[in-house]
């Protein structure tokens, strides 16, 4: 059997805890709590986001801004709690959190993470060694008047705050750029389908419209959803009470916050609910399945509108952004539709991960923090990077095929519809059965039976008159 062998002594340092003794790496600036969760969930490999870890920054800086102002840390103290903690705000110490996302509840691993980063560095600043937790203890000072059950979800809500502007962004991107296609193509009239079957005509203008509009009513709601997130229930601590802080704490941290972060932060009325209760973060989640959808709809249609080029419908032109296939040779497949289509899949699955997260709380605390920050804060990312490329990739380069749209409309049966006032639904039906059985136009039939001129018929399937209201008040039928 083999020895085990031991580190070099320089290459550790020895940390003490409740559990007993464990060596943690004399390079590393986290403590004993983060040596064992680093050890214990080996799980995924993902780790905390820059933005919650610079949240958690955000935090310990306000939290010790506001010890200070009361009186419960030393001025010297305080000063190097919050120079490292503005350096873990900046990114500087983002290797030293290496803790999975699959982790002990409520997060305890990463607040217990962050409080020993900062500690240590904190050390460093003033000339101590690693681990001289006599001196700043992550616990006692850095986490002082702080829970990991009122730290973890502020966290979480200032982290999301901060990535939905780009999200924002980039919806905002591609409903502009839908306007500007939906005013090209104004009168560009194409034969509507419902259930996959010929329907009456439409604009691609009008269809263009209809999707920015789909997108500005999802910017509404994520603007309506994420409202919520400004209470924060930092300052509650363990169960929402409040227990081991000063009157007046939580207002101080929150105006630091405010301060730090440019967002309308506000302390939570009840800071219980918000302990226990984490569906405002299924808010944001279900606005974000909400455009999944929408866009799942509009990359679909946009796959089958450029299905072809010769045996699909090929009424829209996709830019080639790569080789679609490695054995057909010129294929060019709708790849940002495609990859659009994941990116919403796997947000409707993240939305479902919250939603259980959200139900799985037990009396005064929801311990499922960890995956419905890693889910939500995913979400945010991929559909951000994933709108974003569809945008600049396929919408911005697309074009109508004005040619075929033209051939489908003016070959489609229902076209007939056009003529039920004035004939009746009955004759009109006639007239499409008979267009489909002998392969000729509505058109041709209708000239063929002299039931209008051509000028009447071109006037009648004109885009303005086809595609809006069109009858005058008081017609009837012949």
């Amino acid at each position: 059997m083999a020895k085990e062998v031991k580190p070099a002594r320089d290459s550790y340092r020895t940390e003490h805890d409740p559990l007993g003794s464990k060596h943690v790496p004399a390079t590393a600036l986290w403590g004993i709590h983060t040596q064992r969760a680093w050890e214990n969930f080996p799980i995924s490999g993902y780790r905390a986001p820059r933005e919650l870890i610079r949240a958690l920054g955000q935090i310990k800086l306000a939290a010790a801004k506001a010890n200070a102002k009361l009186g419960f840390l030393d001025a010297k103290i305080a000063k190097a709690i919050q120079d490292a903690a503005k350096e873990v705000i900046a990114g500087e110490w983002d290797e030293h959190f290496p803790i999975d996302v699959f982790q002990a509840g409520a997060g305890t691993p990463w607040n217990m993470n962050a409080n020993e980063v900062i500690a240590n560095r904190a050390l460093e600043l003033l000339h101590h060694r690693r681990g001289n937790y006599h001196v700043i203890h992550p616990n006692d000072h850095v986490n002082f008047g702080q829970s990991t059950n009122d730290v973890m979800p502020s966290a979480v809500r200032i982290a999301a705050l901060t990535k939905l502007p780009e999200l924002m962004h980039e919806l905002h991107r591609l409903e502009t750029v839908l306007r500007k296609h939906a005013r090209e193509h104004a009168r560009s009239t194409k034969s509507a389908r419902t259930h996959l079957q010929d329907a009456v005509p439409i604009t691609f203008g009008q269809v263009f419209e209809a999707w920015a509009n789909a997108m500005a009513a999802a910017q509404e709601s994520l603007v309506t959803a994420s409202s919520r997130l400004h209470d924060l229930s930092i300052g509650g601590t363990a169960v929402g009470t409040g227990v081991n802080t000063a009157p007046g704490y939580d207002k101080l941290v929150v105006k630091e916050l405010r301060a730090l972060t440019k967002h309308p932060f506000s302390v939570a009325k009840d800071k219980i609910q918000l302990t226990q209760f984490h569906t405002d973060f299924l808010g944001i989640a279900n606005a974000l399945r909400v455009l999944a959808v929408d866009l799942t709809k509009i990359c679909n249609d946009i796959r089958l509108l450029n299905s072809g080029p010769r045996t699909g419908l090929a009424e829209l032109i996709l830019p080639a952004v790569e080789p679609g296939s490695s054995i057909m040779p010129g294929k060019i497949n709708p790849s940002m539709a495609e990859m659009l289509n994941m990116v919403c899949y796997q947000i409707v699955g993240n939305a479902t991960t919250i939603e259980q997260c959200c139900a799985a709380g037990q009396l005064e605390l929801n311990v499922m923090l960890p995956v419905t920050a890693h889910a939500l804060l995913e979400s945010l990312d991929i559909m951000t990077n994933g709108v974003g490329q569809f945008t600049d990739r396929c919408v911005v380069g697309l074009k109508v095929n004005t040619k075929r749209t033209a051939w489908y409309f003016k070959h489609s049966a229902s076209l007939a519809t056009l003529l039920a006032p004035s004939i009746g639904y009955d004759r009109a039906a006639a007239i499409a059965q008979e267009a489909v059985r002998t392969g000729k136009t509505i058109e041709q039939v209708v000239l063929d039976k002299k039931l209008m001129t051509k000028k009447e018929f071109d006037q009648l399937t004109d885009p303005k008159s086809s595609t809006q209201p069109n009858l005058k008040r008081g017609a009837r039928r012949k």
